[in-house]
């Protein structure tokens, strides 16, 4: 059925997804005196973090890659207890915490899923017509998209055919799998280097299929969380060469020489890719336990055939190889899609549309909560402004079309690659978003409706 067009439609923003990013944007626009409804189709919020539910992508050992301070809401900080890389029940708790702290539970309706969005009758200027899967479909002045991009896996084409067990990351939990098997790992991002690990754990015999070599980075430099360390860098305004050559210097340190661990020598600069924390992979390749292996040739039933000639029989596969960009429910002319992936400033702000925003459409070279707090900020100041008239919305609206295409990279030329779509330099990217949620509010008079104060729950932010 059709709900009627509220009269106040202009101030009502819907939310897809109860999970980091949406959160994030619940909070912010509530802030911004908006009417805000979250939609989660699962009972329960945490979207990728919520172990238990069908739409996480973590495993029983899961723990963050970025620390705490490089992961984060800015607003809220992670408690005081939590360790450095906090494990994704800590996570979870912490989203709990979020959302109590910011009243924000009774803004979510879970159990309500997306079946599709499209434009009022009116065109995107007078809203979206939003239609649940139980069959209601509601007008809202604006959406704000933050079901996330880590749910669809990437399975990757090989010649022949492979007569073992196949499972990709999306849907690894726990190591059992692999005992009294012969397993590949296929692909070197974080969760494959994770994965491969615990194979080899495990596993009889361990191999790890990458395309190239990669830069290694240790969790820890000097005792410290190498994010935290690389952040200082930054903010004493080290150039990119000058904090390349520290970064080499420290992996050689702590890590070692590639060629001489038994891993294949990287054919880019570092920095060029998604970068890899990960501690404990070279010591278990030093330690034999893992064998590294070139990208596959083809499979022949249980035999994997490698592009160096190398035969290996395999029972089972694991590919860490990454997810596809969906939105099943909004047709993708309403994204400005291009190329593999929506066309939008910052990520976030369609060039023509000021009635609909992406969420966390980001994968940056550290932590997303803060990152996300920071696009929901501006994007909730956009609106706010843009719906008073204020000057500053031209202004904007000019600038997101002038500058859609502007990189994200802060000066680093990525390897091109669809694991490099949404890349971002964190800290280029960080800054530019405050600037443009600053000057919005500004233009606003910061006069947003914030949140009733509330008292911490105990152990949250301290």
């Amino acid at each position: 059925m059709t709900a009627p067009a509220p009269a106040n439609a202009a101030n009502r923003v819907c939310v897809v997804g109860a999970g980091s990013s949406g959160l994030a944007a619940a909070r912010n626009f509530l802030a911004q005196g908006f009417e805000v409804d979250v939609l989660e189709r699962e009972d329960d919020l945490g979207g990728n973090w919520n172990y238990d539910k069908g739409t996480a992508r973590v495993y029983r050992s899961t723990h963050t890659i970025s620390s705490k301070p490089g992961t984060e809401y800015p607003d809220f900080p992670m408690p005081a207890h939590y360790p450095d890389y906090p494990h994704h029940t800590l996570v979870l708790q912490y989203f709990r915490d979020y959302a109590a702290h910011f009243r924000l539970l009774e803004h979510i309706e879970f159990s309500t899923g997306v079946q599709a969005i499209v434009p009022a009758a009116g065109g995107p200027a007078e809203g979206w017509l939003v239609t649940t899967t139980a069959g209601e479909t509601r007008h809202y002045g604006a959406v704000v998209i933050a079901n996330g991009h880590n749910w669809h896996p990437k399975f990757p084409s090989y010649p022949g055919t492979f007569a073992g067990e196949v499972l990709h990351s999306a849907h690894y939990r726990t190591p059992d799998v692999f005992e009294g098997k012969r397993v590949l790992v296929v692909g070197a991002g974080n969760s494959g280097c994770d994965i491969v690990v615990e194979a080899s754990q495990h596993a009889t015999r361990t191999f790890h299929s990458t395309r190239r070599g990669y830069h290694y980075f240790p969790k820890y430099v000097f005792g410290k969380p190498s994010d935290q360390v690389g952040d200082l860098l930054h903010a004493l305004r080290v150039p990119l060469p000058v904090r390349r050559l520290i970064g080499t210097i420290s992996m050689r340190l702590f890590v070692g020489d590639p060629r001489a661990i038994g891993l294949p020598r990287p054919d880019h600069k570092l920095f060029e890719t998604h970068p890899v924390a990960n501690t404990l992979l070279p010591y278990y390749v030093k330690h034999g336990a893992i064998a590294v292996r070139p990208d596959i040739a083809r499979f022949e039933e249980h035999d994997v055939v490698f592009t160096d000639g190398r035969r290996e029989t395999v029972d089972l596969v694991v590919y860490a190889t990454g997810y596809l960009i969906e939105f099943p429910f909004i047709e993708r002319t309403h994204l400005n899609w291009r190329d593999g992936h929506p066309s939008l400033y910052q990520n976030v702000f369609h060039p023509e549309h000021d009635s609909l925003f992406v969420a966390g459409l980001i994968q940056p070279d550290s932590g997303q909560f803060g990152h996300v707090h920071w696009q929901m900020r501006a994007a909730a100041a956009f609106l706010r402004a843009a719906r008073a008239g204020a000057p500053e919305a031209d202004a904007f609206r000019r600038e997101r079309r002038a500058r859609l295409e502007e990189p994200l990279s802060g000066g680093v030329t990525y390897l091109e690659s669809t694991r490099h779509y949404l890349e971002v330099e964190h800290w280029s990217y960080r800054k530019g978003l405050e600037k443009i949620a600053a000057r919005l509010e500004r233009t606003i008079g910061r006069r947003g409706v914030q949140p009733a104060a509330v008292p911490a729950l105990a152990g949250a932010g301290q």
